[in-house]
């Protein structure tokens, strides 16, 4: 089925490489940053990754998961094509050629004189005609099998075969042509200049160069000075152009005429496509440093509500970004939930990787959600209709709420917004307060969100929690066998040794092993 394109022909149903279905991606503009990102850590992915992209503005992108599976299949397939090296340069070409497209559509901006302005549009027009052209043959000879590739490959066919396109480049290539055909005379004589058509005058550059060619000996140095490469002309230049176009009048009419006609010459479902490709580009360039020290990403199996989930080797992907520069090890960690098990209670000696399990945990299924490749070996992972977190922050006075109140705010919020397919990930809530409180107001939460029937994780120095339910599986952070004070940062399933809240209470009197040998080494 074919549908019309604002005056340039006809095109198969190609809309988007990123969404499977036009209306999936109809507001991603006006997307909002979610809760979540700060708290896991997205913002700094989301920053790195996108570094040196700030043309195609692609945070709308990251701030639109996708909430069917779908959807995420035809990411991964269009991905799948991408890893391919042929297909990911044919890519980066069209890129860079758009690229200096924009460029020069920039200078013109820049520019003050008219006919200069319309050189670089016409420039800029070539160069588009040029990169379309190119993309359409490279993605004809390439072997690709995802609906976005097949479907664009398509699309590029009828629109470069189409009468529009066709116009387009030959009148472009006219206007070129005719430019190219101007030949002047300038004369200078004191402070005079009088410009003239070019009537076959004799050209003195040869003979000059015949005469002092005896006189050349070897290799000699060349005193020729370069001239600084800027496009704005003076006045005196400007002159000089429009002298010149007076006496070419039909030229430069025609490109008058060429540059008014032509103002909307992007197709606008390629300008779409050079913008969202780039969102799948930007992250597999950004994790191939990564994989290079022999970290492992996979295409996760994602269902809509899955009862089972689990993740072999997976990693922090904020954290990695920070320690994988620096050469420091980075530890991985595997988790599974097996129905009816839907709660991580994650327990431990502070400073032991909770947290960065917690962070894990909602990194991994908010990127699933986008269609990327996930941290890890394997992974079976649910789609989240929203993720939701909370974790500590400072009081703020303009609330006129204490801490506990605050958490109990929060906390509420997130489980009146929660469903069953919701993920929550809760970082060391309560610990403002007493120990029995904490393990009353945790197992009550800890109570509805098994009734909701969201898969979270739950990061607590109450042990207790850990075995409250069927719905809970207790997770410890591990220490050293012969130096407890030495954490491996390993997160395994076992049950919870008790030593949680102890830990917490050292610390906070300054009883841990490292503070009692600071004080006993003085």
């Amino acid at each position: 089925m074919r549908s019309d394109r604002s005056g340039l022909g006809t095109a198969v149903q190609f809309h988007s490489i990123l969404f499977d279905r036009p209306e999936a991606g109809a507001d991603v503009d006006g997307a909002q940053e979610p809760g979540c990102f700060a708290d896991l850590n997205l913002d700094q992915v989301l920053a790195s990754m996108t570094a040196g992209r700030e043309e195609y503005d692609l945070t709308p992108f990251f701030y639109t998961p996708m909430r069917d599976v779908a959807g995420v299949d035809y990411r991964h397939e269009i991905l799948r094509d991408l890893e391919q090296q042929p297909v990911f340069d044919m890519v980066g070409r069209f890129a860079r050629r758009m690229q200096t497209m924009r460029r020069h559509l920039a200078q013109a901006q820049r520019l003050h004189y008219r006919y200069q302005q319309e050189s670089l549009f016409l420039d800029a027009v070539d160069l588009y005609c040029q990169a379309v052209d190119t993309l359409a043959q490279e993605l004809s000879g390439l072997d690709v099998t995802s609906r976005g590739f097949t479907a664009l490959r398509e699309y590029l066919a009828d629109y470069v075969a189409g009468d529009a396109f066709a116009s387009l480049a030959g009148e472009t290539q006219e206007r070129k042509t005719a430019l190219a055909s101007v030949d002047y005379c300038v004369h200078i004589k004191g402070n005079r200049v009088r410009v003239s058509k070019y009537e076959g005058e004799a050209d003195y550059s040869a003979e000059i160069e015949t005469t002092f060619a005896k006189f050349k000996q070897g290799a000699v140095k060349s005193y020729r000075v370069k001239l600084p490469d800027v496009l704005d002309m003076n006045h005196i230049e400007a002159q000089v152009l429009d002298i010149v176009a007076r006496l070419y009048p039909d030229v430069f009419l025609a490109l008058d005429d060429y540059c008014a006609r032509r103002r909307d010459y992007l197709d606008a479902t390629i300008g779409r496509f050079d913008r969202e490709v780039q969102f799948l580009v930007a992250y597999l360039e950004y994790i191939e440093q990564f994989k290079s020290v022999g970290l492992t990403f996979c295409y996760p199996d994602v269902g809509a509500g899955s009862t089972d989930v689990w993740a072999d080797r997976a990693f922090d992907l904020a954290l990695a970004n920070k320690l994988v520069p620096e050469k420091s090890a980075l530890v991985c960690n595997d988790f599974y939930l097996n129905d009816p098990e839907r709660i991580l209670v994650v327990t431990g000696p502070n400073q032991g990787g909770k947290t960065t399990f917690a962070r894990m945990f909602g990194q991994l299924h908010y990127l699933a959600s986008l269609g990327y490749p996930v941290p890890g070996r394997r992974a079976r992972l649910s789609l989240p209709d929203r993720v939701l977190t909370h974790f500590e922050v400072e009081e703020d006075l303009a609330t006129l709420r204490g801490k506990l109140e605050d958490e109990l705010f929060r906390v509420h919020e997130i489980l009146e917004q929660a469903t069953s397919d919701s993920i929550i990930v809760m970082n060391e809530s309560f610990t403002s307060t007493t120990l029995s409180d904490a393990l009353l107001l945790g197992a009550e939460v800890i109570t509805q969100v098994t009734e909701l029937g969201s898969l979270c994780v739950y990061v607590t120095f109450v042990d207790e929690l850990a075995s409250l339910s069927d719905a809970t599986v207790s997770m410890v952070s591990t220490v050293l066998p012969d130096n407890p004070a030495e954490r491996t940062y390993r997160i395994v399933r076992k049950p919870a040794d008790g030593l949680a809240y102890a830990a917490a209470i050292a610390e906070k009197y300054g009883l841990t092993y490292e503070s009692l040998h600071r004080r006993i080494a003085r």
